[in-house]
């Protein structure tokens, strides 16, 4: 009896998240066109970028190019893993590929890191000796920047994936890159300041640095399977421990799978129950943690005399 309910759980649970699988498959195709426009949209610019700041002189539009040219990156994985993604699960991967999209943010970072560093590089000594760029050629740059980057900015918006949200985000970051070399233009063409050009390209470099630090650290904690911010563990164990006949609770893991879709495990004590209730208080259990934010849980019941072998861990 206790074998066939264990295969009637394993079918049931296989048949919901399939379920859960297909209406993600929709999703992802429509983010994955999105996620393709972006990408081109972006690869025009950066190329836009590199022509205009060498006809230009202006290290700000080349520093620019740089921050397009890595959001592109981060596109064009996205874009990429987003359709790997969509795969589902196969002999290799029981959890799908899921985490391949969040693994194409965190090497870009890594080369987001390291390329504005070498920016920095170039353009602090620049600090000292500036030469003065082409002010209204700057501006013409970054006029059709802001257009461009609006639209596909508008294009994306509203998308739920965390890849199509980070997109939209890195767009966002690139429409302010424009407006900073646009009012540097500006500046520079009313007053002749030549200065303001290194110093937006350093102003530009931070910036990347800063973000490209914080994807870095997010990706590594999602890597290193770190409980997810959203998770509150006690609280987790707090809600568990009201079901009825729950007794104790060990071995809890929680994890994410790439930022979004979140999994736990736990073994669940139980007093003196029958299968009706055993299966009473699995359901609760499934419940209350779909209500705290798990999106796949994995339950163990133990009875009081039983003895996983886990205990002492």
């Amino acid at each position: 009896m206790g074998h066939h309910h264990h295969d009637h759980g394993q079918g049931h649970g296989g048949h919901t998240h399939d379920h859960a699988g297909h209406d993600h498959g929709h999703v992802h195709a429509a983010s994955a066109k999105a996620l393709r426009l972006a990408f081109f949209i972006n690869l025009a610019f950066a190329l836009v970028e590199v022509v205009g700041g060498w006809w230009t002189g202006s290290i700000a539009v080349l520093t620019d190019a740089f921050h397009d040219a890595g959001d592109c990156l981060v596109l064009g994985t996205a874009w990429y893993l987003q359709r790997v993604a969509t795969k589902g699960r196969d002999a290799q991967y029981s959890y799908g590929y899921g985490r391949y999209s969040m693994l194409g943010g965190w090497l870009t970072s890594v080369v987001l890191i390291v390329g504005s560093i070498g920016m920095m590089v170039v353009s602090v000594p620049k600090l000292w000796a500036p030469t003065e760029p082409h002010a209204s050629g700057m501006i013409g740059i970054a006029l059709f920047g802001l257009a461009m980057n609006g639209f596909a900015a508008w294009k994306l918006h509203g998308g739920g994936t965390l890849n199509e949200r980070g997109a939209y985000l890195h767009l966002l970051e690139d429409v302010l890159g424009w407006a900073a070399v646009l009012i540097g233009g500006i500046i520079i063409h009313f007053t002749g300041w030549a200065i303001v050009d290194p110093l937006l390209s350093v102003a530009i470099s931070c910036f990347i640095l800063y973000n490209a630090i914080g994807t870095f650290r997010k990706g590594t904690g999602i890597l290193m399977q770190r409980i997810p911010p959203s998770i509150d563990m006690q609280a987790v164990r707090a809600r568990l421990l009201t079901i009825p006949h729950v007794t104790g609770i060990h071995d809890q893991h929680t994890w994410t799978l790439d930022g979004s879709f979140i999994i736990h495990t736990v073994h669940l004590e139980v007093a003196d129950v029958d299968l009706k209730e055993a299966l009473a208080t699995k359901a609760a259990a499934r419940n209350a943690l779909k209500e705290l934010g798990i999106h796949h849980a994995t339950i163990e019941l133990e009875w009081a005399d039983e003895h996983c072998g886990l205990q002492h861990h």
